[in-house]
């Protein structure tokens, strides 16, 4: 055997675009060790986001590539996720307990929003990430529901500290764990925005990877304390095709824009209407709408979603679709959104604000 050099292999390697990532694992530092002796070559790669789906697709494409190059020696690849915190608007910490906070966020109600965030959740738990979900519309919460949370139940109290309520692998706290069903919030914004605040610092997250805030519609008091007193390590805004709805899309991404949180990207929703009896597929809420809106801000269509009748029968039951049925055409779209939206953070910078100690300077 004619034995390569170590260099040959971390060149080799080092241009492999691993799925979902739009970088190689030379750009995003994802190479970390090539030992080579006479018989055998290992190789360690760690990538930031998670990726138990790919993970057989990954070490084949890298197999195949060292066959190539060394062929008849013995491959040993390390293969894992280090998932990080990665820096907030305005140079903000990292909370405690939550490494990134993902705003979900639309400027409209009613394109399905909530829907697309438990399902998005759902789906980088699937893959092993630690996820979260913060149901921040106070006057409509929803993801109770959609999690399949008892109407009742009630998130225990530890030393003035929330534990937040676990469901389908998922931590999440909501408004509607802390009122009667049938109570309507009748307050004015500042209440509403503190309420935000108070659900968000008094809970006690579980070292989540994720956590994704599922927004209101517009562009109000709770969006302004959100950018102000959280945060965010991106946000991910979520529209139909139809015109008013990414007229209102575009004020969210300008809201964004204007508190320097970063846009990951676009996910249309509904795009097709598909019928559930003959198949028969139509766009009845326009074309190219996610497509014109992401070209027009210099950001990324992530995916684009169907109008089916399961995915809202499953919203409704507590079982979302990547629950629901995560062999289904519709749980592959989610997750390779979840995981594209993963794999785009990842290669942000990481947030060391954490690591820099507080100066205070006091006069005598």
């Amino acid at each position: 055997m004619t034995q390569p050099s170590v260099a040959a292999i971390e060149a080799s390697l080092g241009e492999y675009c691993p799925p979902f990532l739009s970088e190689s694992l030379a750009q995003a530092k994802a190479l970390k060790a090539v030992t080579l002796d006479q018989e055998s070559i290992s190789v360690r790669i760690q990538l930031g986001y998670p990726v138990t789906s790919v993970a057989a697709q990954i070490e084949s494409d890298i197999r195949a590539r060292l066959n190539a190059l060394a062929p008849g020696y013995r491959v040993q690849l390390d293969l894992s996720s280090k998932i990080v915190a990665h820096k907030a608007q305005a140079s903000m910490k990292s909370m405690a307990g939550i490494k990134n906070i993902v705003a979900v966020a639309s400027g409209k109600g009613g394109v399905g929003k909530s829907t697309t965030t438990v399902n998005l959740a759902l789906a980088l738990a699937a893959e092993g990430a630690r996820v979260g979900i913060l149901d921040a519309d106070i006057y409509g919460p929803s993801q109770g529901l959609m999690l399949g949370i008892e109407p009742g139940v009630r998130p225990e109290v530890i030393q003035d500290a929330m534990l937040p309520i676990k469901a389908h692998g998922l931590q999440a706290m909501s408004m509607s764990f802390l009122v009667e069903d049938n109570q309507a919030m009748v307050w004015r914004g500042p209440m509403a925005s503190g309420a935000l605040q108070q659900l968000l610092t008094q809970t006690q997250w579980d070292e989540l990877d994720y956590l994704f805030v599922d927004m209101p519609p517009g562009t109000g008091d709770i969006q302004l304390t959100l950018s102000q007193k959280v945060p965010v390590t991106g946000a991910l805004i979520v529209t139909t095709p139809q015109d008013i709805a990414l007229l209102d899309a575009r004020k969210g991404i300008e809201m964004f824009n204007k508190v320097d949180i970063p846009v990951l990207g676009i996910v249309e929703n509904m795009s097709l209407h598909i019928c559930s009896q003959c198949g028969h597929q139509e766009p009845i809420f326009g074309e190219g709408g996610g497509e014109k809106i992401a070209a027009q801000y210099d950001t990324e269509l992530l995916g684009q979603l169907p109008l089916t009748l399961a995915i809202r029968q499953q919203a409704d039951s507590g079982k979302p679709t990547v629950v629901a049925a995560p062999e289904s055409a519709e749980a592959k779209l989610y997750r390779d959104i979840a995981l594209t939206l993963a794999a785009r953070l990842s290669v942000r910078g990481k947030n060391y604000a954490n690591a820099f100690p507080e100066i205070v300077v006091q006069h005598d």
